[in-house]
Formats: structure tokens, sequence, C-alpha cells
């Protein structure tokens, strides 16, 4: 997809997840652009505060259901026009301690996180790889990038959904389709404040002092990233700054968490 001044005007974006956090700050800044939305959730009260305001059109579905996403993008594909930007942004997380975990909560990371973004892809990339257009984003995490204490269930998954999507990237962009891979640090949804609620006191103390950005700035990183043909989004500079030095001296964010951990 040639992304040289991108119009979201009249473009069907798909956005799963798209009644909450990231997805709804999403969904609201692709509508003030004028785009054609079609909103995916669970929770259908939820979805439908959310769609019906925004014009848009809200499915309730569970991403984990290949089926049921394959069906629901179908008949979006039919109503709206063929998918031109599709964003998974549907996850869940629970952190805990590795030996604490029920093995349910193993199942529920990969099947909502990993197979609820990889069932939407694969819904809507045989027509995108004919039409040599479109843009595919995941929405994976920051700790997609580094092994972090109490997530060993949601960054397995996550981290499966960076290889995902680095590996798609290289199959899809010689036919014209963007993939892009989203890394935002902690979030301030509903999730977050779940999620804050069982937080090992390990896994606070890694994050520090570091305050939770707004979903409206992933969401600006994300639209920016799409009209930008970016294969990395990320929405603050110290993400950035992680996924440039992890790499390269792996060790000494051991060393930091470690440390963490034993004062936590």
């Amino acid at each position: 997809m040639s992304t040289q001044d991108f119009d979201w005007h009249g473009r069907h974006v798909v956005i799963t997840g798209g009644s909450s956090g990231i997805g709804e700050a999403l969904a609201t800044a692709a509508a003030a652009r004028g785009a054609t939305l079609t909103l995916l959730a669970r929770g259908a009260d939820r979805l439908a505060a959310v769609a019906e305001p925004l014009g848009a059109t809200g499915v309730a579905c569970d991403v984990s259901d290949r089926d049921a996403v394959t069906g629901a993008l179908a008949t979006a594909a039919a109503d709206r026009g063929p998918v031109d930007v599709l964003v998974c942004s549907a996850g869940i997380t629970l952190p805990g301690r590795f030996l604490e975990a029920e093995d349910q909560t193993f199942r529920d990371m990969i099947d909502v996180d990993y197979y609820g973004t990889l069932w939407p892809v694969r819904a809507v990339a045989p027509s995108m790889v004919a039409r040599r257009t479109g843009s595919i984003i995941g929405v994976a995490s920051a700790a997609a990038l580094v092994g972090v204490y109490g997530y060993a269930a949601y960054g397995a998954a996550k981290f499966a959904v960076r290889g995902l999507f680095e590996t798609l990237r290289t199959e899809l962009v010689p036919h014209g389709v963007h993939v892009g891979c989203v890394y935002p640090p902690d979030v301030d949804t509903p999730m977050l404040a779940a999620e804050n609620l069982v937080k090992p006191a390990e896994t606070r103390a890694i994050a520090g002092s570091i305050k939770p950005i707004s979903a409206e700035q992933v969401a600006r990183a994300i639209m920016r990233g799409v009209e930008k043909g970016q294969a990395e989004i990320y929405a603050d500079a110290q993400t950035r700054a992680l996924a440039r030095t992890v790499a390269a001296a792996p060790g000494l964010y051991r060393k930091l968490f470690d440390q963490r951990v034993r004062k936590g």
C-alpha cells in the first residue's frame, strides 16, 4: 500500500478489541478522519455504546474463534467493501508468578492474544495481496521485547505476535501490503487497572515509577505508523530506546531487572 498522502477518509478500517482501551481510542481517531469502521469485541453492550456514536458497525465476536472471525470479516467486506486497514488490538493479560499460575492462564493468553491476532490476519491478508494494497497492524507489547517477571504467560503470547509480524512483513511487503507491529508500554486502560489488582510486587518494581501513557497516544502512533508504512511502531521514547538497546546489551537489563526483583 502506498503511504504517500495517505487519506483515512472512506477507508474500511477493522479494529479488534474496539470497545475499550487502545481499540476505542483508535476508533475515535479514525472516525474523526472519515474512516468506515468495523469494530470487533466480545461485550455487545459496551461495543454498541462505543460504535453507535462513531457511526461504526459493531460486531460482537470472540477473536479466538476462527470461524466467528472469518464469518464476521467476510460479512464486513461484503457490506462495507474490502478491508483497507486491520488493527488487531484485542488482548488480555493476567500477570502472576510462573509457579503459581494455572495452566488455563497460558491457554487463554495464547488463544486471545496470539490466535485472536492470527485469525483476523488470515481472514483479510489474501484479499489485500490480491489487490496489492492494505495495512495490517498487530499490537504486541513492550513485554514482547524483553522478558519481565510475572509475564510468563502474557509475554510468551506477545513474543509470538512479534514473531508472526516480523515474518509476515517479509512475505507481504513484496505484494504491496504494509505490516506493522506496535510495542506499547503500560497504557492507562481498564485492562491495566484490572491487571494492577493482581500484579506481583516484583513486576511493579521492574516498572519502577514509569507513568502509563494514554490510549490516545498509542492510537496516534498507530495512525502515524500506517501513514508512514512503519514496520515497528512505538508510542513513547522509553520503549523505543528499550528496543534499540536490549538487543545490544541484554545482560544489562537482566542485571537491572534482577536487582529490582530482589528489592521488590
